[in-house]
């Protein structure tokens, strides 16, 4: 599968760009704070790890050898794997900007720190959880380059279980920040920018 190895490299390229970014923001965020995970629902916190455990082996075994995956893997056209390349770029400087915009209120759960505060700008300003939406954007780039279905739908349920976890999140920033919140999420979408009526 020598064809293999120029997608083998974009990924391997787009992985070089998400880990240090999402790795110098956390540590930018991390105070030592406990953070209560046990607040997701036991369900959500083991199917979640887990699922995000079975895409990254599943995408260092495509990075490894590609025939691992062969089994798995469907028959696109060239060009439309390609299209992949552009979209986790895309990922890329989305995720930098909202990362960047969480500042110190950046946590891997639904926990609201101590000294939070009510994101309202950058890319919080249209959507409010725009982390999800990288999420989705890097699924679909990762999927669409090695042209596999199990990393599709590994991917799709990592996504589904985080949209799960979110009502959980959203009641602890109603309970923390109140009618603030509220009204923040009466004008804004959830991974989508939402389509306000023409007056």
């Amino acid at each position: 599968m020598s064809s293999e190895f120029s997608f083998q490299m974009a990924i391997g390229g787009l992985i070089a760009i998400f880990l240090p970014v999402g790795a110098y923001h956390r540590w930018r965020a991390a105070t030592g704070e406990p953070l209560r995970r046990r607040d997701e629902g036991l369900f959500i916190l083991i199917a979640l790890r887990l699922s995000g455990i079975l895409g990254m082996l599943t995408i260092l075994a495509y990075l490894i050898d590609p025939r691992f995956l062969h089994w798995s893997q469907v028959d696109l056209p060239i060009w439309l794997r390609w299209v992949g390349l552009p979209v986790g770029l895309m990922a890329g400087a989305w995720l930098f900007w909202v990362l960047h915009t969480l500042g110190p209120n950046l946590t891997d759960t639904v926990t609201v720190r101590a000294h939070a505060t009510l994101v309202t700008n950058g890319p919080y300003r249209w959507v409010r959880h725009p982390f999800y939406l990288a999420g989705f954007l890097i699924i679909l780039s990762f999927s669409l380059l090695t042209a596999n279905v199990l990393l599709a739908v590994v991917g799709g349920v990592a996504l589904t279980l985080l949209i799960v976890r979110s009502r959980t999140e959203e009641a602890q920033l109603e309970a923390r920040f109140g009618s603030a919140y509220r009204d923040y999420r009466s004008r804004t979408g959830f991974m989508f920018p939402r389509r306000h009526a023409s007056s």
